[in-house]
């Protein structure tokens, strides 16, 4: 099943140009899910597993894989479906997301999908705050659930959100600095708001690349420089609608907008990250999520870019 995946590197070209493709799979039912493809490492028949004592009951066991210990979670136990039976015949998709290495139990995995981030819509406002989407799609006139793997990981093995102290300290009251946040996932969106918000700064929150444009020129429509506005934006580069390379291809292409500093801030790995970051005219990128990281980083950028 590894094969689904020969040539991954020649998929980082779709990048910047709000494409992504998603691998589909099942879980225990009939129902489709989708993940990016950028954040596959492999896709393998479920290896023999040994348990974990103590361990949380998503963790369905580690597996050892060319010298690496990796942790196997049943991704529809997580995100509160039933759990799969058996993994005799199950797949697991070995995955890298925040700089951690883990697979996902599924049932089936079928094929990779070329999309649009235009195609990628924000989930329906009726399926409630505790679910584990953070997007849908349409392939072949079925839906395709994504889903907010940040949150299932941040609920399984916990996010560490305390900027220290010594950071803390260095807040100046006397400026308060406005960011906007970019983010379709709520729980990345609200690290990175509380991050932010112990440095003293004030957030603006947008769930995707077009909200967030939009709240950029709502900003400047009486005709305001964006700096008088704001002083950062925070984006996620995976987002429905609008993604966050191509956000900031428009925030650069706009007269009242382009010397906003941009920070692109994201599970996605890989050198091409850095290149991109370079290509579309973005300020800084860093990986998610470390709060002090973080914090350093937003300092840096404002120190660089005065008001």
């Amino acid at each position: 099943m590894s094969s689904v995946l020969d040539g991954v590197d020649q998929r980082t070209q779709l990048v910047g140009q709000n494409r992504l493709e998603l691998l589909l799979f099942k879980l225990s039912g009939r129902q489709r899910y989708g993940i990016n493809v950028f954040k596959v490492q492999e896709v393998i028949h479920c290896p023999s597993l040994t348990a974990l004592p103590h361990s949380n009951p998503v963790v369905r066991g580690i597996a050892n894989m060319r010298g690496r210990t990796i942790p196997v979670m049943d991704l529809a136990m997580a995100i509160g479906k039933r759990p799969l039976e058996s993994t005799e015949n199950c797949f697991v998709i070995i995955t890298e997301y925040n700089r951690s290495v883990q697979g996902f139990l599924v049932d089936s995995v079928e094929r990779i999908v070329n999309m649009n981030w235009e195609e990628i819509l924000p989930p329906p406002r009726g399926v409630g705050k505790g679910n584990f989407l953070t997007a849908v799609t349409r392939v072949d006139e079925e839906l395709v659930e994504i889903i907010d793997v940040e949150k299932v990981l941040s609920e399984i093995v916990g996010v560490e959100t305390d900027v220290s102290e010594e950071l803390r300290e260095e807040t100046d009251e006397e400026s308060p600095v406005r960011i906007l946040i970019v983010d379709d996932s709520s729980v990345a969106r609200n690290q990175v708001k509380r991050t932010c918000e112990q440095l003293g700064m004030t957030t603006m929150l947008a769930s995707n690349g077009k909200e967030g444009l939009d709240e950029l020129l709502e900003l400047v429509s009486d005709g305001a420089d964006i700096r008088d506005k704001l002083d950062l934006v925070i984006s996620d580069v995976e987002m429905p609608e609008m993604d966050g390379y191509t956000l900031t291809t428009e925030i650069r292409r706009h007269e009242r907008l382009k010397n906003i500093p941009v920070m692109l801030h994201t599970s996605l790995s890989g050198v091409f990250n850095e290149d991109m970051v370079k290509k579309v005219g973005a300020d800084k990128f860093v990986p998610k999520f470390n709060a002090d990281e973080l914090a350093r980083m937003v300092r840096e950028t404002l120190d660089e870019h005065p008001r």
